[in-house]
């Protein structure tokens, strides 16, 4: 038998290193893709881009492994089935479980492998990524603007829809938001039909000249029911620059390290401590804002109830024991206390909103470390039976079951996670959902593979609609020959 396990695990072991190479080197060529447009003529070294590429790779292999694995034992157990070697086997006592017994070991070590590379190795890139990304945005600016989304540049966020030119310095669609000076909450956005990065290698200066716009800001006003109305300053220019100082920004060394806090560069021990304080400091910030809230009411009833004396019985309206201009001035202080109320309560739940989505991301991030462990073993168990029954091994019909597979696989896992983060489901269901909707199909073809029953009964579906015609054919026959 040991002839026969080192057989399997030959052919098996064989044909997912050469399918994992084909995919991964697929999927890097995406990768690739996707940042060209950023890489390409901004005088970055040969040295800079591949260290830019590989420290991207490692996050790809959570999707290429399951994949990998799904389509190499299709392939494998289609092919060992078309060149009837397992019936060879069966005739020979040997059942679809012993023949899969020593690539059931073979494939947790591949998921304990996985385990250690989603814990250790894609956290650290991750790390490395994000940190190197980063600092090449900040020694080289005009990297730092990319189109179709909002760029940190200093005090400034700049959106563009389109970058043209030799070095991307002709911009398209522009808007910009100013960061707070001053820490009132004021906005400002500036909108321009195109405009010019100029910059000057003598100078720590780079010059954004905006034409054709229009110039907005926000006026937040004191009194808590004018923000209401949402002020705001309008102007508009046919030229407008900006003048961004790069002083800070150019004094940028590549290999420091300063971001460490997303949840996709922590691993499961850093994961279960930074939920832990997120989840502390969220309860802490509950109990501060009823206890606020609380006080603040309690201030209001010492400050604002009419003294009453104690043995009168208390009037129905508390308002007929105050004139006319009273009476405004207690409403006028209570819409205003109201307003305030509802502003920092809508603010707070913001704020507890934002993190809560923050604390689903770690969970659903610690959920994905295990995830791909049993993602490996299920797409095993789904696609050695299923080459079992389909019969067909080779690159045609064993590609389209896999990728059918796995893009199902891939789009729950997606649909889950995503309303996971917005709190619309629960983080373990979110991570787990398509494992859970895909478990009991690899049950379902292991039993059909080791029982020799095919993919699909059509007997059931053809039985019925074959009596009925039959009945039919019945009717219609003797009503013919009468005639």
């Amino acid at each position: 038998m040991k002839i026969l396990d080192r057989y399997l695990l030959k052919t098996f072991l064989g044909t997912f290193a050469t399918v994992f190479v084909i995919l991964f080197f697929v999927f890097i060529l995406q990768t690739v893709w996707l940042f060209i447009a950023e890489l390409a003529g901004k005088d970055l070294d040969f040295v800079m881009v591949v260290k830019f590429l590989a420290f991207s790779m490692p996050r790809i292999v959570p999707l290429v492994l399951p994949l990998s694995i799904l389509l190499a034992s299709i392939m494998s157990f289609g092919n060992l089935s078309e060149h009837y070697e397992f019936a060879a086997m069966k005739s020979s006592g040997i059942s679809l479980q012993r023949a899969m017994r020593s690539l059931v070991i073979a494939i947790a070590i591949l998921s304990f492998v996985a385990f250690l590379f989603a814990n250790n190795v894609i956290p650290y890139a991750e790390f490395k990524f994000i940190n190197f990304r980063k600092n090449i945005a900040q020694a080289k600016p005009a990297l730092a603007i990319t189109e179709g989304q909002f760029s940190d540049i200093g005090m400034y966020n700049i959106k563009v829809n389109k970058k043209s030119g030799e070095n991307g310095n002709h911009l398209t669609g522009i808007t910009i938001h100013e960061k707070s000076q001053n820490g009132d909450g004021s906005k400002t956005v500036i909108r321009a039909t195109n405009g010019e990065l100029v910059s000057n290698e003598k100078t720590n200066l780079l010059q954004l000249v905006l034409n054709d716009g229009n110039y907005y800001q926000d006026i937040v006003p004191k009194k808590y029911e004018d923000r209401e109305k949402l002020p705001f300053a309008k102007s508009s220019f046919k030229k407008y620059r900006i003048n961004i100082d790069l002083s800070k920004l150019n004094k940028v060394d590549t290999k420091d390290e300063s971001v460490s806090n997303t949840n996709n560069m922590l691993n499961v021990s850093d994961l279960k401590y930074t939920l832990d304080s997120l989840n502390k400091n969220r309860e802490t910030e509950i109990i501060n804002f009823a206890e606020s809230s609380n006080n603040r009411a309690v201030a209001l009833n010492d400050n604002k109830a009419p003294a009453l004396s104690k043995k009168k019985p208390l009037t129905k309206n508390l308002l007929s024991l105050f004139d006319n201009k009273k009476k405004g001035e207690i409403l006028a202080a209570a819409n205003s206390n109201i307003q305030s109320i509802l502003y920092s309560i809508d603010a707070t739940k913001a704020d507890l909103d934002l993190k809560k989505k923050s604390i689903n991301s770690h969970i659903l991030s610690l959920y994905d470390k295990f995830v791909i462990v049993y993602a490996c073993f299920l797409m095993f168990f789904i696609g050695a039976p299923l080459g079992a029954i389909i019969r067909k091994g080779g690159v045609g019909l064993p590609i389209v079951f896999a990728v059918l597979i796995f893009i199902s696989f891939h789009f729950i896992n997606t649909f889950g996670k995503r309303i996971s983060q917005e709190d619309g489901l629960a983080p373990f269901f979110g991570s787990w959902m398509s494992s859970m909707i895909l478990t009991p199909l690899a049950i379902l073809l292991t039993y059909r593979a080791t029982n020799d029953i095919g993919l699909i009964n059509l007997d059931i579906i053809l039985t019925p609609i074959q009596k009925v015609f039959q009945k039919v054919f019945q009717k219609i026959i003797p009503s013919q020959n009468k005639e």
